[in-house]
């Protein structure tokens, strides 16, 4: 347990760190089809799914889609990179030893 641990730890961590990406997705689109946080609850899902009544309006009113989405993208986008940053600082085989 004394080698296995400390080893076993860098990997959780960028496994997990990359996995919040994923997770927030998820919510996300269960949340988008009315599964996820109840009303009232701040949720991009929520958000998204609300735009769509705004569809024929679009042309006016493009910032409430676009407003939501790129903030989804943005922070799943940057929980990769600091998963993709963690490996590449806490992963051994990238010293060549």
């Amino acid at each position: 347990m004394r080698h296995v641990i400390p080893n076993a730890m860098y990997s959780l961590l960028v496994v997990a760190s990359l996995d919040i990406g994923t997770n927030v997705l998820t919510f996300a689109a269960l949340s988008f089809l009315g599964l996820g946080a109840g009303e009232g609850y701040a949720d991009w899902g929520q958000l998204l799914s609300y735009a769509r009544n705004w569809i024929p309006a679009l042309d006016q009113h493009w910032y409430i889609v676009v407003y939501p989405g790129l903030a989804l993208l943005l922070f799943v986008l940057a929980w990769n990179l600091i998963g993709d940053a963690f490996r590449d600082a806490l992963d051994p085989k990238m010293y060549g030893h």
